[in-house]
């Protein structure tokens, strides 16, 4: 049995954590740069807001509905994702966490895993203050089909069992095709001039006319919605394309040097991602850009790409790195709204090879990013950090100037 535990509405739960007060109001989340709703909390989808909608556009609907908006805070939201999987890691000997806010869970050889997940459940509420709904079955597929019910039928009280065929066919009547995991708006589309409109048409299908249509994953998912399962957890996640650290500011930024601040931070940031998964960069990008939705304000969007001789995660070099890459680009009398970097070209830290010229981070650098990773893990963010990220906190505490 598989169980796939999804937080509930969680960019906005992780707000309530630190803010009670938000508890039974209707709250949205905005993207990073405030340009659309990313999240709603139950009571805010229950005024009609949609996902997606313009900020700009909404404003004044939003206060007089007395919509609590929030910018997004995605620092907070990771480490607020860390805490839930480590805390469902108690549960399972196998994890694979999906996404910042879903894991699936293995739940083989549990006499009872319904009792077994509505502990899970409330230990995670208990825990970190963070609501989730559970979804148990024998496929992943049909675990993502039960957690979806889980969170539409209050009277399951966040958990729901498909164990038996009934179940299933019950569970999948009452939801459409689009619902199902990996059958997208245009794959639906496929299925409907085919003939197939529901999900049991498509799990009653004939496996071979779906694998000659559209190839082996949609006949697995044909698969898992029989109950057969075909997806196995996938508890090493590959290694990470690029890494991103970003944020917009809470007022606009005009000086270099609290850009510089800003991008320095970001860039300590990055690298400890990257250290934290063992990879090291070759390439970073930087960039910078200005309030697209103030049409009254000069315009100005740049980015540099900054190659590096040898693959390194050491902070200081990448700072440097990305100073100069901000130095390239910084162009006087704008308001930016928004900076961040991007680390490219990863590789495994363990893989790394010296050029002819540069020798990789020597094991020293190397032992001091692993203090200073420690010493913050322990005393919280930016406890240690170079002084190129600035000393008043603007940055090095809250990613940004705070609102």
């Amino acid at each position: 049995m598989f169980a796939l535990v999804d937080c509930n509405n969680f960019y906005a739960s992780c707000e309530r954590v630190f803010q009670p007060k938000l508890r039974g109001k209707p709250v949205v989340v905005l993207s990073n740069n405030d340009g659309c709703v990313i999240a709603r909390s139950n009571e805010a989808k229950a005024l009609g807001i949609d996902m997606g909608a313009p900020w700009h556009l909404n404003r004044d609907r939003f206060k007089k509905a007395g919509v609590i908006v929030r910018s997004s805070n995605y620092p907070l939201y990771g480490d607020m994702s860390a805490r839930v999987m480590r805390t469902l890691s108690n549960f399972t000997p196998e994890l694979e966490v999906y996404s910042i806010d879903e894991a699936f869970l293995n739940l083989a050889g549990f006499a009872d895993p319904e009792a077994h997940s509505r502990v899970m459940r409330a230990t995670v509420l208990q825990w970190t203050g963070i609501p989730v709904s559970v979804g148990i079955a024998p496929t992943k597929t049909l675990a993502k089909v039960a957690n979806r019910l889980a969170k539409k039928t209050p009277e399951s009280g966040g958990v729901l069992v498909l164990a038996d065929e009934a179940a299933q066919t019950a569970a999948l009547a009452r939801i459409e095709l689009t619902d199902v995991w990996g059958i997208a708006n245009r794959i639906a589309v496929r299925l409907v001039e085919m003939g197939i409109t529901t999900p049991l048409e498509l799990r009653d299908a004939d496996p071979r006319k779906i694998r000659a249509a559209f190839g082996v994953v949609l006949e697995r998912t044909l698969y898992e919605l029989r109950g057969i399962s075909c997806l196995s957890l996938e508890e090493h996640s590959p290694d990470r394309k690029n890494i991103m650290a970003s944020r917009s500011f809470g007022r606009p930024v005009e000086s270099a040097d609290e850009m510089q601040e800003a991008v320095a931070t970001y860039m300590s940031r990055a690298a400890e991602k990257m250290r934290r998964q063992g990879l090291v960069t070759a390439s970073i990008t930087v960039f910078v850009n200005t309030n697209r939705f103030r049409e009254q304000d000069a315009q100005y969007y740049a980015t540099q790409t900054v190659r590096l001789p040898v693959a390194t995660a050491d902070t200081g070099k990448l700072i440097r790195a990305a100073l100069h890459g901000l130095k390239c680009i910084w162009r006087p009398g704008f308001s930016y709204k928004k900076a961040g970097v991007m680390c490219l070209d990863l590789h495994r830290a363990e893989n790394l090879q010296n050029s002819l010229f540069h020798q990789a981070d020597d094991p020293g650098r190397v032992e001091l990013m692993r203090l200073m990773d420690g010493l913050n893990q322990r005393f919280g963010r930016g406890a240690v950090h170079f002084a190129a990220t600035g000393t008043k906190g603007s940055f090095a505490g809250g990613g940004g100037i705070l609102r």
